[in-house]
């Protein structure tokens, strides 16, 4: 086998593999002896066709499937021989494939990036800390409170925090656009439901009111005719509803898996979900600034064929998180651009991640492995039961490591990184992590 490397472009490779026609030939003839040996034809005892017969009759789709297998054997031997690793499969184009002749093709395919980590030392990270203070766990009962809120009926004009049911359309340069139009709409009032002014434009109206609403889409708006667009809406007011909260009682507890019958039992166990996610949040917004400033001092090459299989990974997840385990929604008509940016990020972090883990030398923690799985557990009614199941679960096993793994990278780096330490609200704290660019960008404004 003789095989030639040539670099087309960045991390893609063009490797030409020359095949001995006797390697392909001595697997043809091995292949027709055995179907000769099996065959059933008409006119002919079984285990006594001749092979000639064979050859006409099914040669061309046995040379196929030889060449199918060589091609496979032999791309990865070439692979070893010239220390090439590629990322994703080849693309093959054949270049003699006619019987009796050397066999040659060409594998077309990316490669992984090597990849040398730049020094970190000299890379600022901001961690935020934050505590659940009282104000926190009291905002966080009227929030559970208005969760389990009821409407009930008045004579009077609506105000913030009040239900309306409504009709209402909307139109533009007097024209009625799709979508702008419903009817028995219910809603409450200041949870900025409804596109800005909207909601303001209804404090004080009451049932049977007829109101006009100016107000303007915008730009960022999910629909692209609407963005930015000046708006007319006509409402027509059917009832108002105030809120009644529910009374702060063992019934109302047991609603949220809480087993206590006085109130400050319940804001002790509400307290310990507060800051439960709290550590969770303030991790993941670490680790995500982490992983971001090693993206910027790590300008690596990411092969496009991982970016396009993470692509199709977003997909399913975004097919199975809106429409279920069962939806008939094609993955692939959702628009490759939607996860693009994603994608490319998850992979350029996932092969930094990696070679850190090479350069450091980490080994999954154990002890953090099974701390993990008992936080995890926490939450559950059983934790044992929990715990149990991660333990005697291979896969699951395997996927928590991964995390932990993770975590070590990112307290790797942090050791070489200077740290700097900003107390924030719990309410900022539990805020999404905002991309850094959107960062950058609203801090230059």
């Amino acid at each position: 086998m003789q095989v030639s490397v040539e670099t087309t472009s960045g991390l893609e490779r063009q490797v030409t593999v020359t095949v001995p026609a006797e390697r392909i030939d001595q697997d043809v003839n091995k292949r027709v002896q055995q179907t000769a040996r099996t065959a059933r034809i008409d006119g002919f005892r079984p285990g006594k066709v001749p092979v000639q017969v064979i050859k006409k009759r099914y040669g061309k789709g046995i040379r196929e499937e030889v060449i199918g297998q060589v091609i496979q054997e032999t791309f990865y031997e070439a692979a070893q021989q010239e220390e090439l690793n590629p990322a994703g499969m080849p693309n093959i184009d054949f270049k003699n494939d006619k019987e009796g002749e050397e066999f040659q093709y060409v594998a077309t395919f990316e490669v992984y990036p090597t990849i040398e980590l730049a020094d970190f030392s000299g890379v600022e990270i901001e961690k935020q800390t934050a505590e659940v203070k009282d104000a926190d766990l009291d905002t966080m009962v009227d929030t559970l409170r208005k969760q389990q809120a009821s409407f009930a009926a008045v004579e009077r004009a609506a105000a913030e925090g009040d239900q309306v049911t409504i009709d209402f359309e909307g139109f533009i340069d007097g024209e009625a656009f799709d979508g702008g139009k419903g009817e028995g709409m219910e809603l409450v009032l200041g949870s900025n439901t409804f596109i800005p002014g909207f909601e303001d434009g209804l404090v004080g109206a009451a049932a049977g009111d007829e109101k006009e609403l100016n107000v303007t889409f915008p730009e960022d708006y999910q629909a692209e005719n609407l963005k930015g667009k000046d708006a007319v809406f006509k409402v027509v007011v059917k009832s108002v509803a105030a809120q009644e909260l529910p009374e702060l009682n063992a019934e109302f507890f047991a609603g949220f898996g809480i087993e206590k019958d006085d109130l400050e039992g319940f804001k002790e166990e509400v307290g310990k979900n507060m800051q439960r996610e709290l550590t969770q949040a303030l991790k993941m917004k670490l680790k995500d600034k982490v992983f971001s400033q090693l993206i910027e001092v790590n300008a690596i090459d990411v092969p496009a064929a991982l970016i396009d299989g993470e692509i199709d990974n977003l997909r399913r997840q975004a097919v199975q998180q809106f429409g279920g385990e069962n939806s008939q929604l094609d993955p692939n008509m959702l628009p490759k651009e939607m996860f693009e940016d994603q994608a490319k990020r998850r992979v350029t972090v996932g092969l930094l991640v990696q070679e850190v883990i090479k350069s450091a030398e980490l080994t999954a923690d154990e002890d953090r492995v099974n701390s993990t799985i008992e936080e995890m557990a926490e939450t559950y009614q059983e934790p044992q039961q929990v715990i149990d199941w991660y333990k005697n679960n291979q896969e699951m096993l395997n996927q928590v490591r991964s995390l932990v793994l993770e975590d070590q990278v990112v307290d790797h780096l942090l050791a070489s990184a200077k740290v700097n330490e900003v107390e924030v609200s719990y309410e900022d704290a539990m805020k999404p992590a905002q991309p850094e660019t959107e960062a950058q960008e609203e801090a230059a404004e």
